[in-house]
Protein backbone atom coordinates (compact mmCIF):
# COMPACT_ATOMS: atom_id res chain seq x y z
CA UNK A 1 0.00 0.00 0.00
CA UNK A 2 1.40 3.53 -0.71
CA UNK A 3 3.07 4.91 2.47
CA UNK A 4 0.74 8.23 1.71
CA UNK A 5 -2.47 6.12 1.99
CA UNK A 6 -1.60 4.79 5.39
CA UNK A 7 -0.83 7.67 6.28
CA UNK A 8 -4.10 8.84 5.58
CA UNK A 9 -5.57 5.75 7.30
CA UNK A 10 -3.55 6.41 10.48
CA UNK A 11 -5.48 9.97 11.01
CA UNK A 12 -9.41 8.00 11.64
CA UNK A 13 -10.43 9.33 14.78
CA UNK A 14 -7.18 10.86 15.69
CA UNK A 15 -6.97 14.19 13.89
CA UNK A 16 -8.82 15.73 10.71
CA UNK A 17 -7.60 15.11 7.46
CA UNK A 18 -7.47 18.27 5.28
CA UNK A 19 -8.36 17.56 1.31
CA UNK A 20 -8.32 20.50 -1.47
CA UNK A 21 -8.50 21.04 -4.82
CA UNK A 22 -6.14 22.03 -7.48
CA UNK A 23 -6.42 22.41 -11.45
CA UNK A 24 -3.35 23.57 -11.93
CA UNK A 25 0.94 23.67 -10.91
CA UNK A 26 0.25 26.96 -9.30
CA UNK A 27 -2.87 26.49 -7.12
CA UNK A 28 -1.40 22.99 -6.49
CA UNK A 29 1.69 24.26 -5.31
CA UNK A 30 -0.41 26.17 -2.08
CA UNK A 31 -2.41 23.79 -1.84
CA UNK A 32 0.52 21.00 -0.93
CA UNK A 33 1.67 22.91 1.48
CA UNK A 34 -1.28 22.29 3.81
CA UNK A 35 -3.29 19.47 2.38
CA UNK A 36 -3.33 15.77 3.13
CA UNK A 37 -5.25 15.34 -0.27
CA UNK A 38 -4.72 17.05 -3.18
CA UNK A 39 -7.63 16.05 -5.60
CA UNK A 40 -8.03 16.73 -9.17
CA UNK A 41 -11.74 17.04 -9.27
CA UNK A 42 -14.35 17.00 -12.53
CA UNK A 43 -15.25 20.35 -10.74
CA UNK A 44 -13.38 21.89 -13.05
CA UNK A 45 -15.25 21.46 -15.66
CA UNK A 46 -17.92 24.55 -14.44
CA UNK A 47 -14.97 26.19 -12.53
CA UNK A 48 -12.53 26.85 -15.79
CA UNK A 49 -14.85 26.17 -18.44
CA UNK A 50 -17.96 26.85 -17.53
CA UNK A 51 -20.02 23.92 -18.35
CA UNK A 52 -23.54 23.14 -16.82
CA UNK A 53 -22.53 19.37 -16.44
CA UNK A 54 -19.63 17.27 -15.09
CA UNK A 55 -20.71 15.37 -17.84
CA UNK A 56 -18.63 17.34 -20.29
CA UNK A 57 -15.81 17.08 -18.83
CA UNK A 58 -13.36 14.56 -21.27
CA UNK A 59 -10.48 12.09 -19.98
CA UNK A 60 -8.08 14.64 -21.68
CA UNK A 61 -9.22 17.45 -19.99
CA UNK A 62 -8.64 15.18 -16.37
CA UNK A 63 -5.39 14.08 -17.35
CA UNK A 64 -4.15 17.92 -18.90
CA UNK A 65 -4.86 19.25 -15.66
CA UNK A 66 -3.48 16.70 -13.28
CA UNK A 67 -0.29 16.45 -15.26
CA UNK A 68 0.07 20.64 -14.70
CA UNK A 69 -0.81 19.41 -10.90
CA UNK A 70 1.66 16.97 -10.29
CA UNK A 71 4.22 19.62 -11.20
CA UNK A 72 3.09 21.25 -7.69
CA UNK A 73 2.46 18.46 -5.82
CA UNK A 74 5.45 16.95 -3.68
CA UNK A 75 4.32 15.82 -0.40
CA UNK A 76 0.28 15.30 -0.52
CA UNK A 77 -1.65 12.04 -2.06
CA UNK A 78 -2.87 13.40 -5.07
CA UNK A 79 -6.63 11.85 -6.33
CA UNK A 80 -7.89 12.65 -9.98
CA UNK A 81 -11.29 12.44 -10.85
CA UNK A 82 -12.34 9.88 -13.36
CA UNK A 83 -14.66 11.50 -15.27
CA UNK A 84 -18.26 10.59 -16.61
CA UNK A 85 -18.80 7.33 -19.13
CA UNK A 86 -14.98 6.22 -18.58
CA UNK A 87 -15.81 3.39 -15.94
CA UNK A 88 -18.82 2.24 -17.92
CA UNK A 89 -17.40 -1.43 -17.83
CA UNK A 90 -14.10 -3.32 -15.57
CA UNK A 91 -12.53 -3.08 -19.51
CA UNK A 92 -13.40 0.70 -19.73
CA UNK A 93 -12.16 1.30 -16.17
CA UNK A 94 -9.02 -0.38 -15.84
CA UNK A 95 -7.87 1.19 -19.45
CA UNK A 96 -9.15 4.57 -18.52
CA UNK A 97 -7.61 4.64 -14.85
CA UNK A 98 -4.09 2.95 -15.96
CA UNK A 99 -3.87 6.07 -18.68
CA UNK A 100 -4.44 8.36 -15.78
CA UNK A 101 -2.16 6.90 -13.34
CA UNK A 102 0.51 6.50 -16.32
CA UNK A 103 0.04 9.89 -17.66
CA UNK A 104 -0.21 11.77 -14.83
CA UNK A 105 2.15 10.28 -12.03
CA UNK A 106 -0.95 10.47 -9.31
CA UNK A 107 -1.53 8.34 -6.58
CA UNK A 108 -5.05 7.10 -6.36
CA UNK A 109 -8.52 7.81 -8.89
CA UNK A 110 -11.92 8.34 -7.38
CA UNK A 111 -15.13 7.06 -8.70
CA UNK A 112 -18.90 8.30 -7.98
CA UNK A 113 -20.84 5.46 -6.65
CA UNK A 114 -21.70 3.06 -4.76
CA UNK A 115 -23.48 -0.43 -5.31
CA UNK A 116 -23.94 0.21 -9.60
CA UNK A 117 -19.92 0.55 -9.66
CA UNK A 118 -18.49 -2.49 -7.03
CA UNK A 119 -17.88 -4.26 -9.95
CA UNK A 120 -15.59 -1.61 -11.62
CA UNK A 121 -14.23 -0.59 -8.10
CA UNK A 122 -13.23 -4.68 -7.56
CA UNK A 123 -11.35 -5.12 -10.31
CA UNK A 124 -9.48 -1.68 -10.33
CA UNK A 125 -8.35 -2.74 -6.87
CA UNK A 126 -7.53 -6.07 -8.01
CA UNK A 127 -5.47 -4.48 -10.38
CA UNK A 128 -3.50 -2.72 -7.61
CA UNK A 129 -5.15 0.72 -8.98
CA UNK A 130 -5.97 2.49 -5.88
CA UNK A 131 -9.94 4.01 -5.17
CA UNK A 132 -11.06 6.55 -3.03
CA UNK A 133 -15.10 6.24 -3.44
CA UNK A 134 -17.86 8.75 -3.58
CA UNK A 135 -21.13 9.21 -2.43
CA UNK A 136 -23.97 11.26 -1.51
CA UNK A 137 -24.61 13.88 -4.49
CA UNK A 138 -23.51 12.20 -7.35
CA UNK A 139 -22.85 15.52 -10.33
CA UNK A 140 -21.88 12.92 -12.78
CA UNK A 141 -25.46 10.49 -12.80
CA UNK A 142 -27.77 13.28 -11.25
CA UNK A 143 -30.76 14.40 -12.47
CA UNK A 144 -32.38 17.60 -12.29
CA UNK A 145 -31.60 20.17 -9.68
CA UNK A 146 -29.36 19.00 -7.23
CA UNK A 147 -30.35 18.08 -3.73
CA UNK A 148 -28.72 17.14 -0.55
CA UNK A 149 -28.67 13.16 0.30
CA UNK A 150 -29.53 11.16 3.50
CA UNK A 151 -32.43 13.33 4.28
CA UNK A 152 -35.12 9.98 4.70
CA UNK A 153 -34.20 6.41 6.58
CA UNK A 154 -34.37 5.01 3.83
CA UNK A 155 -31.74 7.10 1.85
CA UNK A 156 -29.61 7.13 5.11
CA UNK A 157 -29.76 3.00 5.32
CA UNK A 158 -29.00 3.30 1.92
CA UNK A 159 -25.59 5.28 2.12
CA UNK A 160 -24.59 3.28 5.01
CA UNK A 161 -24.72 0.26 3.13
CA UNK A 162 -23.23 1.30 0.01
CA UNK A 163 -20.80 3.06 2.37
CA UNK A 164 -19.56 -0.48 3.86
CA UNK A 165 -19.83 -1.94 0.80
CA UNK A 166 -16.85 -0.01 -0.88
CA UNK A 167 -15.01 -0.37 2.52
CA UNK A 168 -15.27 -4.40 2.22
CA UNK A 169 -13.77 -3.66 -1.44
CA UNK A 170 -11.04 -2.28 -0.40
CA UNK A 171 -11.06 1.48 -1.52
CA UNK A 172 -9.40 3.78 1.08
CA UNK A 173 -11.09 6.66 1.29
CA UNK A 174 -15.34 7.99 0.90
CA UNK A 175 -16.21 11.42 -0.05
CA UNK A 176 -19.37 12.50 0.93
CA UNK A 177 -20.91 15.07 -1.24
CA UNK A 178 -23.61 17.11 0.25
CA UNK A 179 -24.73 14.74 2.85
CA UNK A 180 -26.84 15.59 5.84
CA UNK A 181 -25.38 16.13 8.65
CA UNK A 182 -26.69 12.99 10.93
CA UNK A 183 -26.46 10.86 7.82
CA UNK A 184 -22.80 11.55 7.33
CA UNK A 185 -22.09 11.42 11.24
CA UNK A 186 -23.80 7.86 11.11
CA UNK A 187 -21.39 6.45 8.18
CA UNK A 188 -18.19 7.94 9.58
CA UNK A 189 -19.07 6.18 12.52
CA UNK A 190 -20.03 2.98 11.03
CA UNK A 191 -16.39 3.14 8.91
CA UNK A 192 -13.02 2.03 9.33
CA UNK A 193 -11.54 4.32 6.41
CA UNK A 194 -12.11 8.07 6.54
CA UNK A 195 -14.55 10.25 4.79
CA UNK A 196 -13.43 13.06 3.12
CA UNK A 197 -16.72 16.47 3.39
CA UNK A 198 -17.93 18.12 0.22
CA UNK A 199 -20.53 20.52 1.57
CA UNK A 200 -20.95 17.43 4.29
CA UNK A 201 -20.31 17.85 7.96
CA UNK A 202 -17.70 18.37 10.09
CA UNK A 203 -18.84 14.78 11.56
CA UNK A 204 -16.51 13.92 7.84
CA UNK A 205 -12.72 12.90 9.07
Amino acid sequence: MNIKIRKILSKKNKSKILCLTAYSKNFAREVDKYADITLVGDSLGSVLYDYNSTKKVTLKNMIDHSRSVRLGVKQSLMVVDMPYNTYNSNNSAFQNAKKILKKTKCDAVKLEGGKKIINQIKYLIKKKIPVMGHLGLLPQTAKGKFKSKGKSTRETKQLIKDALLLQSNGVFAIVLECVKASTAKKITQSLKIPTIGIGSSVYCD
